[in-house]
């Protein structure tokens, strides 16, 4: 035997399942590739091959008549439980006869001949290359520091089988056996004595580099994997190469180093203990560009970041050095982000293919992972508007820490994205700093797997575990990944085993929690010292030249130092992670102050409102209820008036004819979640034959995609976030299946949505579609949270802004609760015809979707119109303002509960109506008209939700500030409550006619200042 490790490599793999012979045992071709020396006699496994067994096998399973005996007692055996040194025997015809017991088993009888040896040893050695296939990573030199923080790998350890299941002996180390055709140890040669397999095999799968691969059901891509690790001589570096990688090397380590030296007391999230990262991500930068990618966008966590940007992403560091300084102000408006959160967008040359690369870092919060769905996002809109449908020209690379890679759920739902048709980016890099801590939690504490990378095993990615400490063994892997993502177009993950020199940050104290860990580190030598060293005795460099490496970088360290000092003034700006040229002027400030109309032609309304309506296939046969629908539809094109569905049609139909893509996802987006929309339509008699209407308006128009996504909301709503960075020339929408949906979500719209611009100097037009109405129908899908949007809004509730269109530049986002299908028209529009880019909520209704009140005429959407941020009572009242003795400020459904109200009590002269359509920015200007409109009467704000819920407390005070306080503002709704609504039909009943009740009580009291 080689050595111990072997045999220990033997035990551990038989425990595997994927080689453990039970009753209920695969079938055997998984893990048999038969093969037996030439001249034997025996012809039963004599050159059979996998494929042959599979079939033989089936045939048994079907009737152990359909096969020879030989085969019948092989395959009894073997599923009885026999090792496979056991499991054949030899025919009737050849060693006399065999009994069967009734329990399925032969017993063994007797002496094996020479041929059942040679084949029970030819199946034991091909085991036994499976088995490092299988397991070699588990006993792969993966940890720099020799330690164990690994969760345990099997709940009972023990259980392991001895080292001679195998059946085969130290005398059979220098036999020479027949090698199969699933490795590539041989090289050249077909067989092998035992123990050179065996060292090959160890060479290959149980040094510095454990890969995970053979869960992998494509025979092709495994035996790609095989060939890459297995094949003798296949990690071979040039001399060339070599220096590259130290010269990397240098300037990974040289920058932390300088940093350490001029700011220790700073916090920065180093890279130290895992410098390999940078000539990592170069590597995978390199070689995917040498396949024909241009574009690489890049999201990753704090760790190493700035070490990222400035010698991958090569930012130049006087701009990095300067966000150290705290005397500097900045220039930009909004509140800035700390440097380890910012994002970088940089065009250059790449000097080892010579070609131009786009390289883009996003910026991102402190929420680990929420990243990862803004990325895939943002690369699936780059590759479509390049037209690269197949991920060649723009890929993606996402890197991730131990611990939120295996505990953060967002990861899987990234992950689950990767192959769905409207959402896949033709494979991504996951980059693993394998860091072997969270914070102060060690693995056992953090995970249940074996690996922090486990994860990825869902989408068959293959999983290359690196030592990070062995920089060539991380450039071998990252070149295997990339070549890998480049081939197939599938994830991969690169698993860089390190750790943190500096515990989780530079101020923290890591011997509090890891004292024996740290203990060890401390004696750990820096990587780059000791490649240097290996360098520099195998003569590829001297130690003058390594000496005037690292002194050339520190130079340009110190120069770029020098130079931030002068640095007046820190622009946000030089930090975009994906600029829109040509959107804005010189001076970062939009082209405009005005907002056109959104109105549009009627030539064009009937255009669309007939495509809505109709089937441009007319072989295409549809459901008999669509076609109803789709009757009614033109019904409502030939009256001019559109509803809910319709209005949308137009405005979707409008932008996508100007030349505007239209991209609408979410839950059940297509039919929409209350059977309303019906933009896709499916052929009754023909499985997978769709029609999509909207993509026949005009010749010339944008494409419309909309697509039903996999049951995520963290997940996709990221994914379209991304997806609207990438161009301001897009309408990218996003819909709730109902509004709380968006509870799963919270951390892109508290991260990423609301505060983006203010962080990051990053505008986004996103349009969140929020279905929200108390319907009786239970606490659950009825409230989208107004409240929740309306307290993180930005605009001062005690100011009285300058004009209108100036609130819009300056809120973060913008809430509207639209109350006719006109003015929902108006909104969806003015997101793409208005000069500046904000996130727009939509709270959407239900109900109203079908209600025969919520129509609007095409009269209100011609050109000319806009969208209303106050709809004015345009009743009675107007005749005889002074006779209005009540304002009921409302928006959204509660009007048509209170007009219809209104009219049943007969107080159609005395109350006045007025719908709030623009929450936010607040409509403070008409609502000053208004109350002046209707100089004598009392103010009242109406909402169906509960008090402490919905608009309340954010309405109020405004409407005070555009009346200078003067006039109390009333309440009529729902009390406080905990729940957004009651489950029980008759007490819903009874809340609203409670709360109609006190809305139309004009002596009363009821209400507050």
């Amino acid at each position: 035997m080689t050595s111990q490790l072997g045999w220990e490599l033997w035990t551990r793999a038989s425990a595997s399942s994927a080689i453990e012979h039970t009753a209920c045992c695969r079938p055997f071709f998984f893990y048999f590739s038969f093969t037996c020396a030439p001249g034997a006699a025996e012809p039963f496994l004599n050159g059979t091959s996998s494929n042959y067994v599979e079939e033989m096998y089936f045939a048994w399973l079907e009737n152990p008549g359909n096969v020879h005996k030989s085969w019948d007692v092989f395959f009894r055996n073997a599923n009885a439980g026999v090792p496979p040194g056991a499991a054949y025997q030899s025919p009737p015809g050849l060693s006399g006869p065999r009994q069967v017991p009734a329990g399925g088993a032969t017993s063994v009888v007797g002496a094996r001949t020479d041929v059942e040896k040679l084949i029970e040893d030819h199946l034991a050695v091909q085991s036994l290359i499976r088995a490092y296939q299988v397991r070699g990573h588990h006993i792969a030199k993966l940890d720099p520091l020799e330690i164990s923080l690994s969760a345990p790998l099997s709940k009972q350890p023990g259980a392991l089988l001895p080292p001679g299941f195998y059946g085969l002996l130290e005398s059979d180390l220098d036999k020479v056996f027949r090698l199969p055709t699933t490795t590539f140890i041989g090289g050249d040669e077909s067989a092998l004595p035992l123990r050179e397999i065996i060292h090959r095999l160890e060479m290959a799968y149980c040094q510095q580099i454990g890969v995970e691969f053979m869960f992998i059901n494509n025979m092709e891509q495994c035996q790609w994997i095989r060939e890459r690790f297995e094949r003798p001589g296949a990690m071979h570096f040039s001399v060339e190469e070599k220096r590259t990688l130290l010269a990397r090397m240098v300037r990974s380590t040289r920058f932390e180093e300088f940093l350490q030296r001029k700011w220790s007391s700073e916090k920065r999230f180093g890279l130290e203990g895992c410098e390999a990262l940078i000539p990592a991500l170069k590597t995978l930068i390199d070689v995917s560009s040498g396949r024909g990618v241009d574009s690489v966008i890049m999201g990753m966590p704090h760790r190493g970041r700035l070490n990222v940007l400035a010698n991958v992403i090569r930012t130049e560091l006087d701009q990095i050095f300067c966000q150290f300084d705290s005397k500097l102000e900045a220039a930009d408006e909004g509140s800035g982000d700390v440097k380890y959160h910012l994002g970088m967008y940089h065009r250059r040359m790449n000097r080892v293919t010579d070609r131009e690369i786009t390289l883009s870092l996003m910026a991102n919060p402190s929420h680990l992972e929420a990243v990862d769905p803004v990325v895939q996002g943002k690369t699936k809109a780059e590759q479509f508007y390049c037209g690269d449908t197949e991920g060649k020209r723009v890929m993606s690379i996402l890197l991730h820490g131990d611990a939120a890679f295996a505990g953060q759920g967002v990861v899987y739902e990234t992950f689950h994205l990767s192959d769905l048709p409207s959402y896949t980016t033709h494979g991504t890099i996951h980059v693993v700093v394998n860091n072997q801590i969270g914070f102060t939690t060690d693995p056992r504490m953090a995970r249940s797997s074996a690996y922090p990378t486990d994860v990825a095993r869902v989408v068959n990615a293959p999983i290359f575990h690196v030592n990070a400490d062995d920089p060539e063994a991380v450039v071998y892997v990252c070149k295997v990944a990339a070549d890998w993502r480049n081939t197939f177009h599938k994830d991969v993950v690169v698993d860089l085993v390190c750790y943190r020199r500096n515990g989780h940050n530079e101020m923290d104290e890591p011997m509090f929690t890891q004292p024996l860990m740290y203990k060890k580190i401390k004696q750990q030598k820096g990587v780059l010292q000791k490649y240097a060293t290996a360098l520099i005795s195998e003569g590829v460099v001297t130690s003058q030249e390594y000496e005037e490496m690292v002194a050339e970088y520190d130079k340009v360290c110190e120069d770029a130092y020098t130079r931030s000092k002068d640095e007046k003034i820190l622009h946000v700006n030089h930090w975009l992670d994906s600029p829109w040229p040509g959107f804005f002027t010189f001076d970062g400030q939009p082209k405009s102050m005005s907002v056109p109309s959104t109105g549009i032609s009627e030539e064009d309304l009937s255009h669309i409102g007939n495509i809505a309506s109709s089937v441009p296939d007319k072989d295409f046969t549809i459901h008999g209820g669509l076609s109803r629908i789709l009757k009614a539809r033109a019904a409502m094109v030939e009256q001019r008036v559109c509803d809910w569905a319709l209005a949308e049609y137009m405005a979707f139909g409008s932008l996508l004819k100007e030349g505007v893509h239209v991209r609408l996802s979410g839950q059940d987006a297509e039919r929409g979640t209350f059977s309303h929309r019906h933009h896709v339509l499916h052929h009754q008699n023909v499985d997978k034959s769709i029609c999509i209407p909207m993509n026949h308006i005009a010749k010339d128009q944008a494409p419309y995609t909309v697509c039903n996504s996999s049951l995520s909301e963290y997940g996709v709503l990221g994914f379209e976030l991304g997806f609207a960075m990438a161009s301001p020339n897009a309408l990218v929408l996003w819909e709730a299946q109902f509004g709380d949906f968006h509870n799963t979500a919270q951390c892109i719209i508290d991260q990423f949505i609301c505060p983006g611009q203010a962080k990051w100097a990053r505008q986004n037009g996103i349009v969140l579609l929020l279905p929200h109405g108390m319907e009786g129908m239970g606490p659950e899908h009825s409230s989208a949270r107004p409240e929740r949007f309306l307290q993180m809004c930005n605009d001062d509730q005690d100011v009285f802004p300058d004009f209108a269109v100036r609130q819009l530049y300056d809120c973060n986002w913008i809430v509207v609760n639209c109350s006719t299908p006109a003015n929902f028209f108006h909104v969806l529009r003015r997101q793409i015809v208005q000069p500046l880019r904000k996130p727009l909520i939509v709270f959407t209704p239900k109900s109203l979707l079908r209600h025969p009140e919520a129509k609007s005429s095409f009269d209100q959407m011609l050109p000319g119109t806009e969208f209303k941020r106050i709809i004015s009572e345009e009743g009675p009242p107007l005749a005889s303002p002074d006779r209005v003795r009540r304002i009921i400020f409302c928006t959204g459904k509660v009007y048509y509960e209170l007009a219809r109200e209104r009219k049943h009590r007969g107080m159609e002269e005395q109350v006045a109506i007025v719908r709030v359509e623009q929450l936010s920015p607040f409509p403070f200007d008409l609502v000053k008209e208004e109350v002046e409109r209707f100089h004598h009467a009392d103010l009242m704000w109406c909402q169906e939700e509960h008090k402490n819920q919905g608009y309340h407390d954010y309405i109020k005070p405004r409407i005070r500030t555009a009346v200078a306080r003067t006039r109390p503002v009333l309440y009529a709704g729902r009390g406080p409550a905990a729940a957004p609504a009651t489950g029980n039909k008759q007490t819903h009943l009874a809340e609203l006619q409670r709360f109609l009740d006190t809305a139309f009580d004009l002596p009363g009291t009821s209400g507050e200042q």
